[in-house]
Formats: C-alpha cells, structure tokens, sequence
C-alpha cells in the first residue's frame, strides 16, 4: 500500500511480543518509516491504556460511521482525538477533559443559556453554559 503525499502516514506501530507477529511483520511498516515499539515482557497491563482509547473511538465513532478513504478516516480520527481531549468528560478528571486546566463554575440559579458544539454532522456533541 502507497501512501499519498497528503494522507498521514503510520508514524508508531505498538503491539506485544506475541508469536503472531514475526520480525518481517515489523519490517513492513519500517520500510514504510514507522517506528515499531513493542510492549515490555510480563506485562500484561502495559496495553491497557491504548485498548481503553481504541474501545472508545470505535464505541462513540467509528461503529457509527462509514469510512469511505484513508483521508476521511484521517479527519474523523482528527476530530474525534480534539473532542476527547477538549470537549469530552472524563470520569477520572472529575468530569474534565484532559486538556483542561480549570475548574468548571457552577451555574447561578438564574436563566442558564446551554451552548451545543456538533462535530462529525452531530455524532458527536458537547454541551457547556454559554458565557
């Protein structure tokens, strides 16, 4: 496979020490400039954070769509890492996105004006208070 010049290509390929990938496995995407890094020995969890990543891009996104080129999937993975750094809750942030550096305010009892931000043709959405 020919990558063309305005696709982003595989920069870093991680997996673990299974039998299932020989040596000419990594070679492929070496030839193509990726960096293959594979996972300490006896480690189980050391995958742990990357399959919680990949199952939460494919339960919120890409189950729900069609990737119909390698340039679509490039912007709807694009769009999908800025919701879940940016927009998204995290439970273990206390319901902050990982880019965020402040505490959200809590709302006045007055008349609250809730803002709606739409990416990928509303699939994904994030709510806040409008200033």
């Amino acid at each position: 496979m020919t990558l063309s010049d305005d696709s982003v290509g595989l920069r870093v390929l991680i997996h673990d020490r299974d039998k299932k990938y020989p040596r000419r496995f990594d070679q492929v995407f070496e030839a193509d400039g990726a960096r293959v890094i594979l996972t300490p020995i006896l480690a189980p969890k050391a995958n742990a954070v990357a399959e919680r990543w990949v199952g939460s891009i494919r339960r919120e996104c890409l189950d729900w769509m069609l990737i119909v080129s390698e340039r679509h999937l490039a912007t709807v993975l694009r769009e999908y890492c800025e919701h879940y750094n940016d927009e998204r809750p995290h439970r273990s942030r206390h319901l902050r996105p990982p880019n965020s550096s402040r505490s959200e305010a809590c709302a006045s009892r007055g008349a609250i004006i809730i803002s709606r931000r739409a990416r990928l043709g509303g699939l994904l959405n994030s709510y806040s208070i409008a200033a």
